[in-house]
């Protein structure tokens, strides 16, 4: 015998956790973070029940199981296990992903187990109907990378069909037995008029306002992390000849930048709003990375295309987290060493779910925790580490520019682990700089864009941003600009005077301050510098036999060796890090 009673949802049960979060019975939504699950359409529902406790195995046989059948064990245990034995479902299981099953005391009471249990199978059962969804970085306002292979992925049921339109051209795919799906569209020609990309299958999703042009990932630590509503509460800076664009966000004007802010508890979890990226203007540029702006602001004027933003950066971060153990492991410096600071912690959330997506570029901005540890060429092979990763995961040599950590007064901090020196800071650029041995790399000064040693976060971050397009336009886009101040290459001693060659050397200063140099017993004096034929001549009356030279070798750099408006790397001669540091 049986009865029928009316079930309706209730907003205190819980059916499973996703991510530590509990996902109660109205959620109309996929369960698992990485693949789609068992979308459910209406939270009040009604439906007629047999009066009977059934386990899913129950189902399949025929055979009535009551509740004190299930003795000790949990019914997520039941479930479990049954569904796996009886239905073969672990596929389906694995995306539900279960933690922890919840029933509110109402419900126990109510005889309500069989309801639940046969809503539970319907989650299985109409999994061969779950919508598509797609990842976080597709969406609508996105920039797509011109003139590449553009892959478009996402997620659906097994052996669905799906159906991709964009700017012309259609592609059809059938999803692999996990639902993954992918297609790869032909390379896109520049297109500053907005466009729209349908994804048929079960579903269809309208991606709209879509642009073409060029995009760059921008990752690294707070500096780089900086949002651009806080110019608009800073001082004003020292240096006027920079400027100062505090109502920057009030005047953001321009459809043609977008921006696509990582938040790293949502970037591996599929999309159902597709309202990622934005147009730079606004809350969502409020919230962005300056740094990232501006460059794209420059390169966008300059080009006169569409640019889009990919901002991932930790405050506070080290490098490590940014790079995979894989890729220590492969590194020869890392053989037979640990490596500390969470190696790996952000990679696989915030870097690696946007690798299949098309991009030019990298900008880096980091190191200011890495130089509290007193790090000088475990640095370079942990910047080399991480430049090598991240190419073979986007699968080309992208360009990498990165940003020498600002001026600060490092001497001054108390550290429970080294001990901090004046030399501190410039053995770290040194560090630094030689990762530019590595192919397409460039790195911007920033020795003039600190009016304060004691502020870690200093101002000008516009100028940061504007120098790193600089290089972007002169070496990625071949623009014929100038983009980089002096970076010293060779010294020849002779006549008690120091001859030094630089690349990117035009006519600076008649008179050059910053520079110190010493003779055999190590002792540095401040040296007198002048700029002829081409190269700096640097000597002291009293050093008859110069050995080494330096340049704005402190943390309180104040030299002004300039050329083409942009200040020279900091550098010594008797640099220890070149026979040290192997790019290979």
């Amino acid at each position: 015998m049986t009865t029928t009673e009316t079930i309706t949802a209730c907003p205190k049960l819980v059916i499973a956790r996703r991510n530590d979060e509990a996902i109660p019975f109205k959620k109309s939504d996929c369960f698992s973070s990485h693949k789609p699950g068992f979308a459910f359409d209406s939270y009040r529902m009604t439906t007629t029940l047999p009066d009977l406790h059934l386990t899913l195995s129950a189902l399949r046989r025929g055979k009535t199981i009551f509740p004190e059948t299930l003795g000790k064990q949990s019914l997520s245990t039941v479930i479990s296990s049954e569904a796996e034995k009886s239905l073969n479902l672990l596929e389906k299981i694995s995306r539900l992903r279960f933690t922890s099953l919840e029933m509110t005391d109402e419900f126990k009471s109510k005889g309500w187990i069989s309801g639940f249990l046969l809503l539970l199978l319907f989650f299985f059962s109409s999994s061969a109907n779950a919508k598509i969804l797609l990842p976080q970085i597709l969406s609508s306002n996105m920039v797509l990378q011109r003139e590449k292979p553009i892959n478009i992925w996402g997620f659906a049921s097994p052996s669905e069909k799906i159906e991709v339109t964009f700017a012309g051209q259609s592609k059809t795919t059938i999803t692999d037995k996990t639902g993954n799906w992918s297609v790869i569209l032909s390379p896109l020609k520049t297109s500053s008029k907005p466009q729209t990309m349908t994804i048929s299958g079960s579903n269809k999703i309208e991606l709209t306002n879509i642009l073409v042009g060029e995009v760059w990932v921008c990752s690294g630590q707070s500096n780089m992390e900086y949002a651009m509503r806080k110019l608009a509460k800073i001082p004003k800076p020292k240096n006027e000849k920079l400027g100062f664009p505090s109502d920057e966000v009030a005047k953001a004007k321009n459809n043609q930048i977008r921006i696509f802010l990582v938040n790293r508890k949502q970037l591996n979890k599929p999309d159902s709003i597709h309202k990622s990226w934005a147009v730079a203007q606004d809350s969502a540029l409020r919230s962005f990375s300056a740094v990232g702006y501006f460059f794209a602001k420059e390169v966008q004027e300059k080009l006169g295309i569409p640019v889009g933003m990919i901002s991932s950066a930790i405050p506070g971060s080290a490098i490590e987290p940014w790079i995979s153990e894989d890729a220590f492991a492969q590194e020869d410096y890392f053989k037979n060493q640990k490596v500390s600071n969470d190696p790996g912690k952000f990679y696989p959330t915030m870097i690696e779910p946007l690798t299949k997506f098309k991009i030019k570029g990298i900008l880096w901005y980091q190191g200011e925790t890495n130089c509290f540890l007193n790090e000088t060429i475990s640095y370079s092979y942990k910047l080399k580490t991480l430049v090598n990763l991240w190419r073979k995961a986007w699968g080309e040599q992208l360009p990498f520019y990165y940003v020498q950590i600002a001026p600060f007064d490092y001497s001054k901090q108390k550290s429970d682990k080294v001990v901090l020196t004046p030399d501190t800071e410039p053995n770290f650029w040194e560090a630094q700089q030689q990762v530019l041995r590595l192919h397409n790399t460039g790195i911007i000064s920033t020795s003039d864009l600190n009016d304060n040693g004691g502020d870690l976060h200093p101002t000008y971050k516009w100028e940061v941003g504007r120098r790193l397009a600089l290089l972007a336009l002169a070496k990625t886009y071949n623009q014929q600009i100038s983009f980089s101040g002096p970076i010293y290459k060779t010294v020849n001693f002779k006549d008690g005077k120091a001859v030094l060659d630089f690349d990117y050397l035009k006519t600076p200063n008649s008179s050059l301050t910053g520079f110190t140099i010493a003779g055999s017993d190590g002792k540095f004096v401040n040296a007198d510098a002048i700029f002829k034929d081409g190269k700096v001549i640097v000597s002291a009356k009293d050093v008859k036999e110069p050995k080494a030279i330096r340049y704005n070798w402190t943390e309180n750099p104040s030299g002004n060796f300039y050329s083409n408006g942009l200040p020279a790397l900091p550098f010594r001669t008797d640099n220890p890090l070149i026979n040290q540091f192997k790019t290979n």
